[in-house]
């Protein structure tokens, strides 16, 4: 049972997480000048200059140029949508309710 339950812990939880770590560390290897990315802090642009630990990115129309290293670069492209909307709401909900409850 015991071995079962390892097995269960294995595919569910130690997997998945090895194979998001390897697909983003392949999406930083290949990175290329040219290519529009966006970093975990939300910024977008463009890729100047790659370098063994970092990156050369310009952003805007004014064509400032800032280096990041590559473990901050989040995805390639623009991200259309904001992942962490649903969290915001719930918050807004509650502190919504909250406020009736004062209210009465």
């Amino acid at each position: 049972m015991i071995v079962v339950m390892l097995a269960v812990m294995y595919f569910l939880l130690i997997r998945p997480e090895n194979k998001k770590k390897k697909a983003a560390e392949e999406l930083r290897s290949s990175l290329k000048p040219g290519d529009t990315i966006t970093t975990i802090g939300g910024v977008v642009g463009t890729i100047c200059a790659v370098k063994e630990q970092t990156i050369v990115m310009e952003t805007g129309a004014d064509r400032v140029r800032i280096e990041f290293t590559k473990w901050a670069v989040s995805s390639k492209g623009t991200q259309a949508t904001e992942e962490a909307a649903p969290e915001k709401e719930e918050k807004k909900d509650k502190k919504d309710k909250k406020d009736k409850k004062d209210d009465k």
